[in-house]
């Protein structure tokens, strides 16, 4: 996906979320902060690749501050708080096992920032009153479809914490009797899941992980490894979760493909992508 005027205040705040991670050092990041002035003034404009322009940023960031993970703690803490409300989430499953309340969960998972909840806060009530709001875009009847007339799916993952979440649409998935393989960043890059943080959620439990041979914000093809591309394209079924994944995908040719985004809608420039609006839950066929 191509960038908006909206990703520039978006692209600074990344920044400076990811420098006060990585070091407590001002005048350096004073420094790294102009250089991404000198970088976003080159290349932030209409036509440039959102994914490729967040990637180079981080890139950046981690190379000049020595520090190759910032969202380390923030990752590990995500996904703990997310398995503590596991139990509370299969109690509500109990009620309603449906494959669309499953789907709703695994897009619940994208839109709870784990990062920014403690043990005090109301989880079970989000998930609850997001339970109940309809899917804005649904093609469950397609996506069973797919799930019935395929012996295999590749399923990328987003961030750590709601993998947490995914773990109960794979157990549903795996009911259908697929083979299932499940992607993750070969290096950390934001607080998106890594192998060590996919072992860590129990994600080997109902598939093989896979790493895409890149640590990019979303999907970025041109980076992915010749090891990723053969899985990529063996598969005609595929499971796309968050925001950055629907962003890098949209840019190559899918049409040999079943694939199926399922994300929350939380900017603008992704809403007005699709066509729908701020904070829908979607699940849909591209």
């Amino acid at each position: 996906m191509k960038i908006s005027y909206e990703c520039g205040p978006c692209f600074l705040r990344q920044a400076r979320e990811a420098l006060d991670l990585s070091t407590d050092d001002e005048n350096l990041k004073m420094e790294i902060m102009g250089e991404i002035f000198e970088y976003l003034s080159q290349n932030f404009k209409s036509g440039t690749n959102s994914n490729s322009t967040g990637s180079t940023m981080h890139a950046l960031i981690k190379q000049r501050t020595g520090c190759a993970d910032p969202y380390h703690k923030e990752k590990i803490e995500s996904n703990n708080l997310a398995l503590k409300y596991l139990p509370d989430v299969k109690k509500i499953l109990e009620e309603d096992d449906s494959l669309e309340n499953h789907v709703k969960i695994a897009i619940i998972g994208n839109i709870l920032d784990f990062g920014a909840f403690t043990l005090d806060d109301d989880i079970e009530s989000v998930i609850k009153n997001s339970l109940k709001k309809d899917l804005t875009i649904k093609d469950i009847v397609e996506f069973e479809n797919s799930l019935k007339a395929n012996d295999k799916v590749l399923y990328l993952v987003d961030n750590t914490g709601e993998i947490v979440f995914d773990k109960l649409l794979l157990s549903k998935i795996k009911e259908y009797g697929l083979d299932i393989t499940i992607a993750v960043k070969s290096e950390p890059i934001l607080n998106d899941a890594c192998m060590a943080e996919a072992l860590d959620a129990g994600l080997d439990e109902f598939g093989s992980i896979v790493e895409i041979g890149a640590g990019t914000v979303g999907y970025v093809d041109s980076k992915i490894s010749d090891e990723f591309r053969e899985i990529f394209n063996s598969h005609k079924f595929v499971i796309s979760k968050g925001m950055g994944n629907y962003e890098g995908l949209t840019e190559i040719d899918l049409s040999t493909k079943e694939i199926y985004f399922l994300l929350c809608a939380k900017c603008n420039t992704i809403s007005r992508d699709i066509g729908v609006n701020l904070q829908d839950m979607l699940l849909f066929k591209k």
